[in-house]
């Protein structure tokens, strides 16, 4: 391993991006090869951290990463904590910080307890990029598969046709903490309320958590129906959270009077897709995220460019633009719709 490190960075990450990445940000004038250290030497350690390294949607991120390994024969590889704790995750990159990585892809569980030890790693020299992490401050792009409340929105479109648009509804997030899940569900609401009239946000209680696990967003649907008869839509937003809902929503025979939607993997939800349960779920590849991550990292690495039109070399992820207003999130158009007709086609 030949480790990258860049003039400056014990300043922090501003300093990084003004003495040592100046050609990595949008609309930079530094030469390809900016920065100190062997930068485009290519021989890189590129670690991928997922929320948990158990989860079905991280074990498919990590084929991707896998793939960006053989693509590049590089030393990249997933290493994630073995549950969705914050702190555990931190635990992991202090780990890979002592060992000496060049870059740090992180999903972050929770951005803000993460700020700490980001830093570390950035002070270290070690390139940090993060995944459905908008909001982190300590990271030197976040990229994410499309707009969060665009995609928030799209959920909501698919919600609204199952439930006739009208009726009550209420939005599950993960974790009260993950940045993105809010966004989408924050999404979710404006799209209620600028094209479904006939439904409406339950005041009493507009969002539930599920901690990211399904047997909790089970428990916590059907609390809510016994509580709230009212209800006849979720916005789901966690893998976790349709499958969940849906297991409540037949338990109470509720089947075609309440709906569930949200984000969710073709194979583990082909029964509740063709039972009806659920009419849709929308997703993104998370194989792609993988390798999207890590091949900018690589690009960071290299010294090269990264502006809008950057191509991370896989499919939703090769016309990438800043987020409006931001120099650091990058937008993707990476969703996609599965339902009863299509949940075979993707093959995972």
């Amino acid at each position: 391993m030949k480790q990258r490190r860049f003039a400056g960075l014990a300043l922090g990450l501003a300093a990084v991006l003004t003495l040592g990445l100046a050609a990595c940000t949008p609309g930079g004038s530094g030469s390809p090869d900016a920065g100190a250290g062997d930068a485009g030497d290519g021989d890189y350690t590129i670690a991928i951290v997922p929320k948990d390294a158990t989860n079905p949607w991280f074990v498919r991120m990590d084929e991707g990463v896998k793939r960006f390994a053989a693509d590049t024969g590089l030393d990249v590889y997933q290493k994630g904590p073995a549950e969705t704790d914050a702190t555990m995750q931190a635990q992991v990159i202090q780990d890979l910080i002592a060992q000496g990585v060049d870059a740090i892809g992180v999903v972050p569980v929770d951005p803000g307890a993460l700020e700490t030890v980001l830093k570390q790693a950035i002070d270290a020299g070690i390139v940090v990029v993060t995944h459905e992490g908008a909001s982190q401050q300590n990271t030197m792009y976040d990229i994410e598969a499309f707009n969060n409340s665009d995609y928030g929105g799209f959920i909501m479109d698919n919600l609204a046709e199952a439930m006739g648009e009208e009726g009550v509804y209420t939005t599950m997030v993960g974790h009260v903490t993950n940045a993105s899940h809010n966004e989408w569900a924050d999404g979710a609401v404006a799209r209620q309320l600028a094209e479904y009239p006939g439904m409406t946000l339950l005041e009493a209680e507009p969002r539930v958590e599920s901690q990211d696990d399904g047997e909790v967003a089970y428990q916590v649907a059907k609390e809510m129906l016994k509580k709230y008869p009212e209800i006849s839509g979720f916005v789901g937003t966690s893998s976790f959270d349709a499958p969940g809902v849906a297991r409540a929503i037949e338990e109470l025979g509720l089947t075609g009077k309440v709906f569930v939607t949200g984000t969710g993997m073709p194979a583990a939800n082909k029964a509740i897709l063709q039972k009806g349960l659920v009419k849709s779920l929308t997703l993104w590849d998370p194989a792609d995220a993988g390798y999207a991550m890590a091949s900018l990292a690589k690009m960071i690495l290299d010294g090269e460019e990264i502006a809008d039109g950057v191509d991370l070399g896989v499919a939703g992820y090769e016309d990438m633009r800043f987020a409006e207003g931001s120099d650091k999130v990058l937008e993707g158009n990476g969703w996609v719709v599965i339902n009863q007709d299509n949940v075979d086609d993707y093959g995972f």
